[in-house]
């Protein structure tokens, strides 16, 4: 009997072994999107399909969307560590909501484990075609001599659009206004249709406009000029370091999640963005730069928005309610 017993305790012990090395992943996994479908998701939709075949298993996205994204985050941050449940998502989740809200239902620094860059979108600052001026010196200038006549489109608090434009405020002296809209889609039709003078938008919603010419491109708001726009200077260049704005996607598993699983969901999904068909067709083609960056890479690039983000926050005069 007692031999028996040896013998079961082997076989279950040989069964334990073997599961925890069946390599990941042996089921569905979910990617969620804390935000409505038809705008980052169809890039993080892109990347599940590739997934999917790199796996073998269905990937699944789910959007959650709410609250300035923090109904997915939170979902994700209480979801098991294992690598099932993923969170794609921008910087916003992991940096503004920070100074937003005095409590949060995660801990932007506690609750996820990073696990890789993904793309960027580079912001545009914007005018009217109406409003005669062509560059950030030329708008200062403008606005100290019209005072309180020049709005911009404010699609949600402590948007990029916010802390621009009321860093300029603050650091050169004038009085832009600021409007409320329901996000950027709007924003940039009020420009459009002449509701207000000035905005901000992502080169993969703004480029029609402005190749439309119902909308002019002041400044790139990125550490460097874009590729597809190569004569639109950064505001560092044109004396405004402090204008520095970009919208990074990256991707997240629960805090917890063993080592080699996200090290395995990591180097996944850094091949697909290898994959030139992928980054022409999926990335670049809808005006994002692809962003190859490991856990440690979207780690050091949380920390550095943070930072600035502190600062930025400061000077707008947003506190977190």
């Amino acid at each position: 009997m007692k031999w028996m017993l040896v013998l079961i305790g082997l076989v279950f012990s040989c069964v334990s072994a073997n599961a925890q090395t069946q390599p990941f992943p042996q089921k569905p996994v979910k990617i969620v999107v804390p935000y409505p479908p038809g705008g980052m998701d169809i890039l993080y939709r892109a990347l599940a399909v590739e997934l999917s075949n790199k796996w073998g298993q269905p990937v699944i996205v789910e959007n959650r969307a709410g609250a300035d994204s923090l109904i997915g985050a939170e979902f994700v941050a209480k979801a098991p560590p294992d690598g099932y449940t993923i969170l794609a998502t921008g910087d916003f989740t992991l940096v503004a909501n920070r100074f937003l809200y005095a409590k949060l239902p995660y801990d932007p620094d506690k609750s996820f484990v990073p696990v890789s860059l993904v793309a960027q979108t580079e912001m545009f600052l914007l005018a009217s075609e109406s409003l005669p001026v062509n560059d950030l010196r030329e708008l200062v200038a403008y606005a100290r001599a019209h005072p309180k006549q020049l709005s911009f489109g404010s699609f949600s608090k402590g948007s990029q659009a916010d802390l621009a434009f009321l860093a300029l405020n603050k650091r050169e002296g004038i009085d832009l206004l600021a409007i409320p809209y329901k996000g950027i889609g709007p924003v940039l039709s009020g420009m459009a249709g002449g509701e207000i003078q000035l905005g901000m938008g992502g080169t993969n919603v703004a480029e029609p406009l402005i190749q439309a010419k119902k909308l002019k491109v002041l400044a790139m708001t990125g550490s460097s000029r874009h590729p597809q726009f190569p004569n639109v200077k950064t505001a560092a260049e044109q004396g405004f370091p402090y204008l520095i704005s970009r919208l990074w996607y990256g991707v997240f598993v629960p805090a917890g999640t063993p080592s080699p699983v996200v090290n395995k969901i990591s180097a996944d999904i850094q091949a697909v963005l290898a994959s030139k068909e992928f980054v022409e067709t999926k990335i670049a083609s809808r005006g994002i730069r692809p962003l190859s960056g490991n856990a440690e890479d979207l780690a050091k690039r949380i920390e550095e928005d943070v930072a600035r983000g502190a600062q930025a926050f400061k000077e707008a005069g947003i506190k977190p309610e």
